[in-house]
């Protein structure tokens, strides 16, 4: 096709009409000055455009690797105020945060010191995000005590913080290049009830492996197994309980009792929300200090052997900074944990991430939100720090406390260096138990509650029922299993709905609109609309919509036509046609043996008469509404090729094509391709739109132009379905049988 730089008709009304926007255009002379050829898409002008990229977009290509050059120019006091009173909060909480995680990962307590301020002082240059803290997170650090577990049970020469370093190292690397490459759109592949599985699932692990640390038995029964496992021992190992339980408990009960007392204040105080609030968000950090003075007074006496269980010894300053350690033989042995690792760090912080941009009215680039995690696992590793990503709770808290941007950060890791150089002395006497407390408290804020569940039985069963999946599959083994689980099941349940995508047959119905003027006339326009035969889009089931006849279908695909579905959508296709037609030849079949093995028909042969009775119609033409088609792949283009070389030896005759709504060049091309678009009707039905004056105003009729909608050397695509039902009725033979379905026929 040749593309033309002025392509307009020109539509000059009959003398004897009045101009009107409701004037039919079938009832005016045409006069075409340049007819519309549709630019054709070309590989050439696809890669032309895809390579000739502008400079400046070059440059915040690049630029978009540092997002914090964006608005540190005009960072400003009041910013700093809220970055200030945000990032000591969180760096208050995170401390002990830290070191109780890095108890889950089976490291000593300063790694997760380590952790905790690598992800802060790095993520702010690289974060699009102002509320996400980085750390280490409950569910990581499980899954990284697991990874260090079975490593060292084959591999005993390996430190249990060089195995973590060197499984952050490499999922850094792997999240990096995925951030790099622009993959960032596989996050959306995990639907919400398979991230709330995982979320629920690795609470219950985490809290039932955390209640015999809590209670002082754990010494008497692995708390690594699966949670229904642990829970059958906890209650065989019971009378093991020791003081541990005493301080554990009370922990666990003050921390609710704060948080429910602070609720409850702020409420009936709302003045004074924000005091509460803080009161809230440090409850943990007033328990571990009192528990700290109470484990103090129990344990001072003799360190050696103390009464409950405390954290001992905390190195000060950072002991394990240098280039982590990384062999061939190490890398094989958790190689099969890299997967999961990379799938935990990357959901888990981009559905925080993005859920607080939501709720703050922001957004986040899911790409650089992948570099900034991968290359905070590069880094840290440098300084002695395992995988860690987002937080929600230390976002919450971020969040609420009124952060301006990512620098408070930068507040929190100044926090959480002075106590790893001041405060470790004092850190030796914290309660085990009551760390166990502490995490307890924490994961319960990740199981998902009653009104969630219901919500999501009321929008979809089947993921309701993927749901329960994960978590008990999460509770009965690993959480790595309970991960795989959801996202397999989610993985199927998206391949069964495409593959199994529903086309409609659509029928027409006649609607009035009435409009009142301010005069008090009215003003009644008609138009058509096109409905499911079925009712299956809801439309009310006492309007019957009437079939078009004679031979003509109209047919909707609500989804892209892609190989996975499209034997599907033919298959109705076809079936409906043959079921509402009638052969083009009478006797398809000279004799019985011609007729395929396969054919359910009688033995015995139609009588004439029987065959004159038929008064379905030949088929004559199929509609198909593309409105829903985004994409149409080689394996659907030849499942159409197929249907139309099949109805055209049942109709005996060439049946005509007309598809509606191709919002995609490329589909004009795959079609074209394949034959269709192009016909040697003498008729031609198309649409033109005004594009110099507005006629409702009553303008110049000789200043009317208007131009082509589509290709008019194209006959078969339409803008309309009420377009294409005009050009498939005007290529009806006089000596066509004419069908009309009237209302009992339906």
């Amino acid at each position: 096709m040749t593309e033309q730089t002025k392509e307009v008709l020109t539509l000059t009304p009959l003398p004897t009409m009045t101009m009107s926007s409701s004037t039919s255009i079938s009832r005016m002379k045409l006069v075409t000055d340049h007819e519309y050829f549709e630019p054709y898409p070309t590989v050439k002008h696809w890669l032309k455009k895809k390579i000739n990229i502008p400079k400046q977009t070059i440059k915040d290509y690049f630029l978009a690797y540092l997002p914090f050059l964006d608005w540190i120019s005009r960072y400003n006091l009041a910013w700093f105020s809220g970055d200030l009173i945000a990032g000591l909060t969180v760096g208050a909480i995170v401390i002990p945060q830290g070191m109780a995680y890095a108890g889950l990962a089976k490291l000593a307590p300063q790694f997760g010191l380590y952790s905790s301020f690598i992800g802060v002082m790095i993520y702010w240059f690289f974060a699009t995000s102002k509320d996400i803290s980085i750390g280490p997170v409950a569910v990581v650090s499980v899954l990284t005590g697991s990874v260090v577990d079975g490593v060292r049970r084959d591999h005993p020469e390996y430190e249990a913080h060089v195995i973590a370093s060197a499984l952050a190292l490499i999922s850094g690397c792997i999240i990096s290049a995925l951030g790099i490459f622009r993959f960032g759109f596989i996050v959306d592949f995990i639907p919400l009830p398979a991230l709330a599985a995982f979320m629920t699932g690795s609470a219950l692990n985490i809290l039932m492996g955390q209640i015999p640390v809590m209670m002082g038995s754990n010494k008497y029964m692995n708390t690594r197994e699966s949670a229904y496992l642990v829970f059958v021992q906890f209650w065989k190992q019971i009378k093991h309980c020791n003081l541990n339980a005493a301080l554990g408990l009370t922990s666990l009960v003050l921390l609710y009792s704060i948080r429910f007392i602070c609720i409850r204040a702020s409420r009936r105080f709302p003045k004074r929300e924000k005091i509460f609030f803080f009161i809230s968000t440090l409850r943990v950090v007033f328990v571990i200090l009192l528990f700290l003075f109470i484990s103090w007074l129990i344990n001072r006496h003799d360190s050696e052997h103390p009464r409950t269980s405390i954290l001992g010894q905390i190195p000060r300053g950072f002991q394990n900074i240098g280039i982590p350690h990384i062999d061939r033989t190490l890398l094989s042995a958790f190689a099969s944990s890299i997967p999961t690792t990379v799938i935990v760090l990357v959901i888990e912080h981009i559905a925080i991430a993005k859920s607080f941009g939501r709720i703050n009215n922001y957004a986040i680039d899911a790409n650089q939100e992948l570099i900034a995690i991968g290359l905070t696992n590069i880094f840290g590793p440098f300084f002695g720090a395992y995988p860690a990503t987002g937080g929600f709770s230390r976002t919450a808290i971020k969040s609420k406390a009124g952060v301006r941007t990512p620098l408070a950060g930068l507040f929190s890791g100044l926090l959480i260096i002075l106590g790893i150089y001041t405060l470790t002395s004092m850190f030796y006497w914290i309660s085990k138990a009551c760390l166990a407390a502490v995490i307890i408290h924490g994961v319960g804020d990740l199981i998902v509650g009653p009104k969630t569940l219901k919500g999501f039985w009321q929008a979809s069963p089947f993921e309701f029922f993927i749901f329960w999946i994960g978590v008990i599959v999460t509770i009965f083994s690993t959480i790595e299993i309970g991960i795989y689980a959801t996202v397999i099941c989610s993985g199927s349940l998206l391949l069964f709905r495409i593959a199994r995508a529903r086309g409609e047959f659509v029928g027409r119905i006649q609607i009035r609109q009435v409009k009142l003027t301010p005069t008090g006339s009215t003003h009644i326009t008609n138009r058509n609309i096109y409905v499911p035969l079925n009712h299956s889009d809801g439309t009310n089931p006492t309007i019957i919509p009437v079939s078009l006849g004679n031979g003509i279908f109209i047919y909707r695909l609500n989804q892209s036509f892609l190989y996975p579905n499209a034997n599907h959508y033919v298959e109705c296709l076809v079936e409906h046609v043959l079921q509402e037609t009638k052969p083009g030849k009478s006797n398809v079949y000279r004799s019985l043996g011609e007729q395929p093995w396969n054919l359910k028909t009688n033995r015995r042969r139609r009588q004439a008469g029987q065959e004159q009775d038929d008064r379905r119609p030949h088929l004559h033409a199929l509609i198909l509404d593309f409105t829903g088609v985004a994409h149409l792949d080689i394996t659907a283009l030849e499942n159409l090729v197929d249907v139309r070389r099949q109805l055209d030896c049942y109709a005996d005759k060439t049946i005509n094509w007309h598809f509606v709504g191709l919002s995609n060049p490329w589909i004009k091309r795959t079609l074209i391709s394949a034959g269709f678009g192009s016909s040697d009707q003498v008729h031609t039905v198309f649409s033109v739109a005004n594009v110099h004056i507005d006629l409702d105003r009553g303008e110049n009729e000789s200043d009317v132009v208007l131009v082509p909608i589509l290709d008019i050397n194209r006959p078969l695509f339409h803008t309309d379905l009420d377009e294409a039902y005009e050009s498939a009725m005007s290529t009806l033979h006089h000596q066509d049988t004419f069908y009309i379905p009237c209302d009992g026929d339906m």
